[in-house]
This record gives C-alpha cells, structure tokens and sequence, in this order.
C-alpha cells in the first residue's frame, strides 16, 4: 500500500509533536528532583555515579591552595562539599577552629577585614569546670560561624591530654574523659544552636603529633572503652555533632579512617551517631580510597581527582558496592539539608565582635587556675600603683598554638596594655628594654603565617634594670611563655621544663625584691641548683636519646 503525501505530511507532523513533547516535559521532570529534606532517597537514585563520586571526595579543581585553606565560597576556609545545581545540592562549607573560626582576615580587592574572635583554648575552657561558661562561648563562636558564611565547624578536638608534651594539647581540654566528654557536648551543643554545624575530632587515640601519620596507637579493649573512647561517646550522646573527623593514626594496627569496627559498629550502631564522618586532610599514600568509604569514613577531605577517579572504577569493577557508597553519599546530604546555606540564610558578614570579645574576656578570667596565693597576694591591695613587668611574654602574647587551632584576630592585650587600663604604671624603662629585643626577634622570623607562630625566646635582663624596678617599683610580675602547635610534639628539656635564662630571671627579680624589703613569692628559688645534680643531668641525657631516636624514625 502506498502513503500519499498527505499521509507523509501528517505523519511529520505527528513526530514532531511528540518530540516537542518529550523534549519540553524532560526539564519539568528534572526540576522536579530537587534536593529536600524528605527526599534524598529519590535524589542518590537520580544521581549518576560521578555525581556521587563527587560527593564523597569534596574535591573543586583549582580552590583547594594549601594546608587547610580553599578560595572557594569563604577564603581561608578548609574545603568545601561538592555542589550540584542540577539536582539543588548547595555545597557545605567547613572551617577550623576550635578556639574560634579560622578564616583569611582579608581578602584581594576588598577593603573589609575579617578577622574572628580568639577565645580561651580548650585547656582553659575545662579548667573552669563550667559547661554553662562553654555552651556560652560555643553559642558565641556559632554565630561567627553562621555570619561569615561557614556551615561546619571543624570542632571541638577533644583527644585526652594523655602526654603533657603533645603538641596539640592546646586545643584538647582534660586527661580526664569524664571532663573532656561534658565539656566537648556543651560547646557542641553552644555551636550546633546558631543553626550551623560541629565535628568533633580526632577520632581516635589521636595522643601524639610527632609523626601522628605513622603511628599506630595500641590499646588494650578495656583502656581504649574507658579512656580513649568515653570522652567522644559522652559528647555523641548528650550532643548530637553534626560529623565527626577521623584522625591520621592506627589503632591497634588498622588506620583509624578505615575502621568500619570504630566507625560503623561502634560510633552509628551503639552510640547512634546520626551524622557523616570526614577524614583529616591526608594524602595518596596514607589512604585507601575503598576502605575509607566501605567504613563509612564519608567524606574524603580534601579529596583530589585521583580519588574521584577511584570511586568510579571501583564501583564499575565491583570491589566497592555501589549500596556502600549510596550510604556515605546519603549520610552526607541529611547534613547538606541542615546548613545555612542550603536553607538560603543571608549571612551578614559583620559579627559583632566587640560584644564577642566580652564573652571571650569573662570566659578567659573564669578559666584561670589559681595555683598559690600565699599571705592573700593576690588580688592586689590597690587599684594603681608602680608595676615592673619581667618576661618577653609580657609585651609579646601568644593567644594561642599553632596550626588549624589558631584564630586570625584583629588585635590582642598584653600585660602592658591590661596593666595601664586598670590604672597602673608599668615601668618604662623595662618596656622599652623588652619592645626593642621583641622587635628584634619580630624582624628575625622568616615568614608570617596565617596558622599562628610560636612564642619569642626569653631574653635575659640587666642587673641593672632590675635593681632600679626593685627600687622604684612596688611590685613585680614575671611572665613566662610558650606556644605548641599541631604536628610537633615538645621536648621535655629547654622547653617543657623552664630554661636556664628563665630560672635566672626569677631568682634574679625576686631577690632583687626581697634586697628592698619588697616580699615576692619566690616558687623556683632553688630550680638552678636542680639543674646541677648529677641525677638532673642523667634524666636530661636520657631524654636526648630519646628523642633523637624518634626524629630519626
């Protein structure tokens, strides 16, 4: 039978139309899929597999441009999740802490600072023994976190003190779980009420920072469940973080991120964990891609295209299920729903940061530790008087150590300046002998750094100027400084211990004092005797040993 060309015509017709159809009902059913809160479910099922892919390494070419610091969305942030604009995914945005949010201060082209409030550490905070004090400054720091435009906060560290010399003790509060637990949920809880987020870190038996990327923490079951554990369950349960960040050891041979023991059996199935866990920012060769994820370690930050490569040819070739993957990518997206920036919040980018700083100061004076006030020293009788400051540390504060865990703030007070506040007058004679030997060393340092810079060496004084204090002075403070930082643990001698220039300097001044009739607890008199016993001198050289060993490892 032969078609006319009216038959043709209409058949033309007909296929075009239906086409057209297609072609305009497509879109509507894309706009459809748009992420919510109680569909993501219909949304894993819609992604293709490099979208997931994407969403488990957190990984943007080019924004990623050093240690902890990604350009993308907020500068000076630590990285980001992915976005997907076809399916309504807004990335999330994870920054520092936790002694307050870590971002650039400035930023190119753009003549408005940044800076964010520096708060007590996380040692001085548990000293108060205060969870209402740090609920408060949690609450206050949250709202930094939501200004600036910060989702996540990479918060709180909460590793046990379990050795003095860790170089991250600064941002860990206790070598008690019991205190470390609480301490941790009420600043969580603090953060986690100004709508944004919280990932307490670093899970687990993160104890040590000299080579933390090679060690391999062995514990025995009922230490590790009543020691190393029990801080984090009690901070789970009574706070409900948002994510948790795995840390770079082993434990008992197995790398922490890829546990699915400590984070599937233990952390979501006993504790109830509802969140997503990240890793620590580690590199190829630390990490296995496909164990990380069929633990449920769920987020690869910073994540690289070596990893994103990885996770499709690993679910092609079956060696990581495709249901494992839909879970970590599930887990994340129940947390991208929750973030200010998913919801549309308009953050302003002005905190108040003079109203933060109140909090900051109060909490600060709540946290000190009063150790000895012998004959009622402190608080001093009058209101004014004539101060001879001692110490490099008192003209040069370290608000903090170095790494993740430093703040970038606008300004910081020092003795000098607290002193003169309150009325006092500080000797000038001794300011200026210690500003010129601190603009010394200031010129000496060799780089700025965004990450924060360790404490001056102590600087010896002249006898001369100490006399001259003792005289005209009516009494005097010594300060003696030091900052760690993350990576680095300290050495034992010339710097946990106090250093011969040190006890020099508080013989000195006290008995320099004590000459004039002017009383001065002196809590080192006989320190540099110590530092001549033959038995001083052997437990110094077994250290020494000790510690090359290790650098040498």
């Amino acid at each position: 039978m032969s078609i006319t060309s009216d038959q043709r015509l209409l058949m033309r017709k007909l296929l075009i139309a239906a086409l057209l159809a297609v072609s305009a009902s497509a879109p509507q059913l894309n706009a459809q899929i748009r992420l919510n809160k109680d569909n993501i479910d219909e949304v894993v099922s819609a992604m293709t597999l490099e979208e997931k892919a994407s969403m488990v390494v957190g990984y943007s070419k080019g924004a990623f441009t050093g240690y902890g610091n990604s350009i993308l969305y907020v500068p000076g942030s630590a990285a980001s999740t992915c976005r997907i604009d076809r399916l309504g995914i807004a990335p999330t945005v994870l920054a520092d802490g936790p002694a307050g949010l870590r971002i650039s201060p400035t930023r190119e082209g753009d003549d408005q600072s940044y800076y964010c409030t520096a708060f007590p550490i996380g040692t001085a905070l548990a000293a108060s023994w205060s969870k209402e004090l740090v609920f408060e400054v949690g609450k206050t720091i949250g709202d930094e976190v939501r200004e600036y435009g910060v989702d996540v906060l990479l918060a709180p560290g909460m590793n046990l003190q379990r050795d003095p010399l860790c170089g991250r003790n600064f941002e860990y509060y206790s070598e008690d779980p019991l205190l470390s637990g609480n301490i941790a949920a009420a600043y969580v809880n603090g953060v986690q009420s100004e709508g944004v987020g919280t990932s307490v870190k670093h899970f687990a038996v993160n104890n040590a920072e000299t080579s933390r990327k090679d060690n391999d923490s062995r514990v025995g079951v009922r230490a590790l469940r009543e020691l190393y554990l029990k801080g984090f369950e009690i901070a789970i349960k009574q706070s409900r973080p948002w994510t948790v960040m795995t840390s770079y050891n082993a434990i008992n041979g197995v790398q922490a991120m890829e546990s699915r023991e400590l984070l599937q059996n233990l952390l979501r199935d006993e504790w109830g964990f509802d969140g997503y866990v990240m890793c620590d920012w580690a590199y190829a060769g630390l990490r296995n891609t496909v164990k990380e994820l069929y633990a449920g370690n769920d987020l690869l930050t910073p994540g690289s295209e070596e990893q994103y490569l990885e996770v499709i040819e690993a679910v092609r070739n079956k060696t990581l299920p495709i249901e494992e993957l839909d879970k970590c990518v599930k887990r994340i997206l129940g947390i991208v729903v929750r973030t200010p920036r998913f919801n549309g919040y308009r953050y302003s980018d002005r905190p108040d940061l003079k109203a933060h700083a109140e909090v900051a100061r109060r909490a600060a004076a709540e946290s000190i530790v009063l150790l000895e006030n012998h004959d009622s020293t402190l608080p001093l009788k009058s209101s004014s008087g004539n101060v001879g400051l001692f110490g490099i540390s008192s003209y040069d504060f370290i608000s903090g150590g170095t790494g993740s865990g430093s703040v970038n703030k606008a300004y910081m007070v020092n003795l000098v300046d607290g002193f003169s506040a309150e009325g006092y007058s500080v000797n000038k004679e001794l300011k200026d002998y210690y500003s010129a030997k601190v603009e010394l060393a200031l010129a000496n340092l060799s780089t700025a750094s965004t990450l924060g810079r360790i404490s001056l060496n102590e600087v010896s004084i002249p006898a001369g100027l100490v006399k001259a204090s003792a005289e005209k002075d009516d009494f005097a403070v010594i300060t003696l400084g030091r900052s760690n930082g993350e990576g680095l643990d300290r050495h034992a001698f010339d710097d946990f211990s106090l250093k011969t220039v040190e006890l020099n300097m508080i013989n000195q001044v006290s008995n320099a004092f004590h000459a004039v009739g002017k009383y001065q607890v002196q809590f080192a008199s006989n320190a540099t005797d110590i530092r001549e016993t033959a038995e001083y001198r052997l437990r110094r050289e077994e250290c020494w040993k000790v510690e090359r060993l290790f650098e040498n490892k």
